[in-house]
């Protein structure tokens, strides 16, 4: 690992050598290039550096040990030795992360897709509050909602809704969150105070790039109609909204968000680029069985990922065995912990099958 670190060093000085060099801001390409690739490795060098210091300060330590007679000095150097290895160590386990192969989504804005399951109106209900958690969190974190499109019930309750979330890191952080959300409660219509179990279904994808997806514009079709909208929303009285079909596919994406046509066309495409490269994704990651396995969020969206049980007021991870007693406050969007769980989760995986 030392090798790999030092040549990771010696890249890092090469880059900064090249971005002090008169003429690069005016290649504002190759400044943008090496400006991210500083930034990639900035948190390796910084770190390892940090370590080596670490190791160096321990030896010189040692070496005083040696020659130091007091019983009081002699203390405070051992502690100072044990602090510094304990720091040495938790350097060491940081480098082994981020060392591990980068998703090269992470940095991707999102597109999000939540769609009612099992249980009818008790689902689109429950549909709407996860919305409102992404959205809630989505705010904690600076990144911003827009929604795409939206098929909801009188009663509040939302059969589906799609939505992108603009801000860095998003993908890093939302692509936990695929798979199937069960929730366990008794709804308002049930008189007989049963507990019932209903499903929603979410899907996170990264925003493609028209260099990461060849997109043929003869394969779409454009269909244009009247927006429309529930509970006082605004209703528009031209054929704004647009419905873009993918030929080859049998994709439909549908986005009414917009006055505009012309924007709602460019919210349809960019919906439609995601959910083309996320297919590309899904077959290499099919090819990759043990990849699919290791992975904690972004394999099988019909697995069973967390469980939201009402009368205990708690929230369970399925995937990491986590459960926590706050559900009022993971569904006003502090899911972080839960999160933080399946990346700590994810990282382990990976080290143990660099290490095997």
């Amino acid at each position: 690992m030392t090798e790999k670190l030092d040549d990771i060093v010696a890249k890092y000085e090469e880059i900064m050598r090249s971005l002090a060099e008169p003429d690069i801001a005016n290649d504002n390409e190759r400044f943008r290039s090496l400006m991210k690739e500083q930034s990639s490795l900035a948190p390796i060098v910084d770190a390892y550096t940090k370590y080596k210091e670490d190791i160096t300060n321990i030896d010189e330590n040692k070496e005083l040990l040696d020659d130091e007679k007091d019983p009081d000095m002699r203390e405070m150097i051992k502690e100072d030795i044990a602090t510094l290895k304990g720091e040495a160590d938790h350097l060491k386990e940081t480098i082994r992360i981020l060392l591990l192969p980068k998703d090269p989504n992470d940095t991707k804005n999102v597109i999000v897709e939540i769609r009612s399951g099992a249980g009818g109106d008790e689902a689109a209900l429950f549909a709407s509050e996860v919305y409102r958690m992404y959205v809630h969190y989505a705010e904690s974190n600076g990144w911003k909602v827009e929604t795409m499109d939206a098929e909801e019930i009188g009663i509040g309750g939302m059969k589906y809704v799609s939505f992108m979330v603009n801000g860095s890191g998003a993908y890093s952080k939302l692509k936990y969150e695929s798979g199937v959300h069960r929730v366990q409660r008794v709804p308002e219509t049930e008189s007989g105070g049963r507990i019932h179990t209903s499903t929603v279904t979410v899907a996170v994808m990264p925003e493609a790039q028209e260099v990461d997806v060849e997109l043929n514009m003869e394969d779409c079709r454009f269909d244009v109609f009247r927006a429309s909208g529930n509970g006082g929303q605004c209703v528009n009285t031209t054929d704004s909204a647009v419905r873009l079909t993918h030929i080859p596919t049998g994709i439909v994406i549908s986005c009414q968000d917009e006055k505009s046509q012309i924007k709602n066309k460019d919210k349809a495409l960019k919906v439609l680029r995601a959910k083309l490269y996320d297919l590309e994704m899904q077959k290499a990651h099919d090819k990759e069985a043990s990849l699919r396995r290791s992975q904690v969020g972004t394999g099988d969206r019909s697995e069973k990922i967390r469980t939201y049980n009402f009368p205990g007021g708690r929230v369970t991870d399925h995937r990491i065995n986590m459960t926590l007693y706050k559900l009022d406050k993971i569904l006003d969007g502090d899911i972080e912990e839960l999160i933080d769980g399946c990346i700590s989760y994810d990282q382990a995986k990976k080290l143990a099958a660099m290490e095997n």
